[in-house]
């Protein structure tokens, strides 16, 4: 298995939403986001599947290693090896990859968010870098795209703690701030135990609206020189957009299940945003 499969079979594995979105892109940009997406799937795993904090502290650092030696020139990974052809066509910069290894250590080293900026500055490491990553790779003329995609990569990371609130709790890690769980009269015993209250859809519809105002800032910030080749992030802005739709239209009922599309219905959000931009 040559590295761009290997990569390629990473996305296809996840079953994320992304994928649909890059089946739009020419082969060469094709292969640099997937295989950017694959790097974030591995070091995301790394935290998600190692049930020993240790072990997954000594991994990350492996894999902190393994993106310096790809900008020397050595890497070992077939991650790595697939993504190096791009850092140079793309101007991909390792402080960004680096990043994201820090937000996935992160959540080993913290659980709880004490308030809205605390939990911002996790999602800028966890996606705001992949959203500047990313944009690069579609293609940027104008310095405002990578404020865009910065926007965007929020969003999409509000969007997925609103949907994961239920099974994040389950794992032992609650990422809405706690102040505004104590606003709303939330406690955190009420979504390990999945308790369903006015209260909680009072709260899911403050992080509803404030998913929506992020998407609504990210699209005022897109360049229109920029918008044809950005069609990959429009894409996905309509897909997580009709997942919070969904999740307003099931009165936030995210405690006990995972609202997700159809893959047919994320391929016609995808294409009908395609063909419209």
């Amino acid at each position: 298995m040559s590295p761009d499969e290997y990569c390629h079979q990473k996305t296809v594995q996840s079953g994320s939403s992304f994928y649909y979105s890059f089946l739009f892109l020419p082969q060469e940009r094709r292969r640099a986001i997937t295989a950017l997406y694959a790097f974030c799937r591995e070091v995301d795993d790394t935290v998600d599947e190692c049930t020993d904090q240790s072990i997954a502290r000594i991994k990350l650092a492996w894999w902190r290693t393994e993106v310096s030696k790809m900008y020397e020139g050595t890497p070992t990974h077939p991650v790595m090896l697939a993504l190096q052809p791009h850092l140079a066509v793309y101007q991909l910069e390792q402080k960004h990859l680096q990043a994201i290894v820090d937000g996935m250590e992160m959540d080993l080293d913290q659980s709880r968010y004490l308030d809205y900026p605390a939990m911002q500055r996790y999602c800028w490491h966890v996606a705001s870098v992949v959203g500047i990553l990313s944009a690069s790779i579609f293609g940027v003329t104008n310095p405002r795209t990578l404020e865009y995609a910065e926007k965007l990569g929020l969003a999409f990371q509000l969007t997925n703690i609103i949907r994961d609130v239920g099974e994040d709790a389950r794992k032992g890690r609650i990422y809405l701030p706690i102040n505004e769980l104590q606003q709303f009269g939330v406690t955190a015993a009420d979504l390990l135990n999945a308790r369903h209250s006015d209260k909680f859809e009072a709260l899911m519809r403050f992080q509803v609206a404030r998913a929506y105002r992020m998407y609504d800032e990210a699209m005022a910030l897109l360049p229109k020189e920029d918008r044809r080749a950005q069609r990959p992030g429009l894409m996905m802005a309509a897909i997580y957009r009709t997942v919070l739709d969904e999740i307003e239209r099931d009165n936030y009922h995210v405690l006990n299940q995972r609202i997700s599309l159809t893959p047919i219905r994320k391929l016609w959000l995808a294409w009908k945003t395609y063909v419209r931009s």
